[in-house]
């Protein structure tokens, strides 16, 4: 499954950049908050995973880039880099695009001693100087690329994005459903960059209507979760058929009732 996740990923980004050359790589340009995000995230795990390496612990160091691709890259890097990849042409997009390379590149050098084949074999087919991946130099830690504001504000909106799926799921609403989704916030540095970055909200949230500001007035019947710096809103109205849901949990709750009444029995 693993192997699979990094075959697929790096499908995509070949994909994408198809008419670049190891010359065009240039990650000094136009950065998103994502873009900063994933460079910053990367920055910490070839610490950790050389730190690691060098104690030996290669167990520790897979899990490490495990997560970091499974996750970081994989699950939000890639899919936030769409919102740039398919809009019009722009310095971003050719930084994105960069990025993505790039990011890519350190990733298959890390895990290159422990999953030796694969990683060549896709590194051969990414934009790159040199002969081999085995004597291609290692990833070494980036001061510049440390950056605490973006890994704050992606860790925000991250936990909001999870909140709406995880109310979405409880209330049994497809993501193709659009939504009402309110926003009240009590950090102003919160609230500036969840409007500055509304777009990814828009993507991965798929509300129909979205209200960011301090004033948001909690409605009577809503979902609700609190967030760091933040509590989010989805109405009911918009999101279930009330009469239905009630139906469902009547139905719900008769199943249980009976097991409840079954296991007494037994008790008695």
């Amino acid at each position: 499954n693993f192997i699979n996740k990094i075959w697929n990923a790096s499908r995509f980004v070949l994909m994408n950049v198809e008419d670049m050359s190891a010359a065009d790589i240039d990650i000094t340009g136009e950065k998103s908050v994502a873009d900063r995000w994933i460079l910053s995230r990367l920055n910490e795990t070839v610490a950790k995973v050389t730190e690691l390496f060098d104690r030996f612990e290669f167990g520790e160091a897979g899990r490490q880039l495990y997560n970091f691709i499974w996750d970081d890259f994989c699950d939000w890097y890639i899919e936030m880099s769409k919102e740039t990849l398919y809009g019009d042409a722009s310095p971003a997009q050719a930084t994105n695009k960069s990025i993505l390379v790039y990011t890519l590149d350190q990733i298959l050098r890390l895990l290159h001693p422990i999953m030796p084949f694969v990683t060549e074999e896709i590194w051969s087919k990414l934009p790159h100087v040199g002969t081999s991946l085995v004597v291609a130099e290692y990833p070494v830690v980036h001061p510049d690329f440390a950056d605490q504001t973006a890994e704050k504000g992606m860790a925000s909106l991250i936990e909001l994005i999870r909140a709406v799926r995880n109310i979405r799921s409880e209330v049994n609403t497809p993501l193709s459903k659009p939504i009402t989704l309110l926003i009240q916030t009590s950090d102003e540095v919160i609230d500036r960059f969840l409007i500055e970055n509304q777009s990814y909200i828009e993507r991965f949230c798929n509300p129909e209507e979205l209200v960011i500001s301090p004033e948001v007035k909690a409605p009577d019947l809503a979902m609700s979760a609190v967030l760091t710096g933040a509590t989010i809103y989805l109405p009911l109205a918009g999101l279930i058929d009330i009469k239905a849901e009630i139906a469902r949990l009547e139905k719900e709750l008769t199943k249980w009732q009976k097991e409840v009444d079954r296991v007494q029995g037994k008790l008695a």
